[in-house]
């Protein structure tokens, strides 16, 4: 069995998820690591998720950002 897992890769692909889904961002918002745990399949201790929630989370900080200042760019 191959445990290697691409986190960034693997990062990229849930935040894509949540993304085009606006009920599966809300569910993410309320209670991430259960969402995650519907979205991945895989059941593990909050405390090994809370990683990857925080990983989640700054990627779709950072990508809400870089949208708000495209719009901030086309108001110039």
């Amino acid at each position: 069995m191959d445990l290697n897992i691409d986190v960034k890769a693997r990062i990229d692909e849930l935040v894509k998820k949540l993304q085009d889904d606006p009920a599966l961002l809300k569910s993410f918002q309320g209670d991430p690591v259960k969402t995650l745990e519907k979205m991945t399949g895989i059941d593990l201790p909050d405390e090994q998720l809370k990683p990857l929630v925080a990983g989640i989370k700054a990627r779709l900080g950072t990508t809400q950002l870089g949208n708000a200042l495209d719009g901030l760019k086309k108001l110039f």
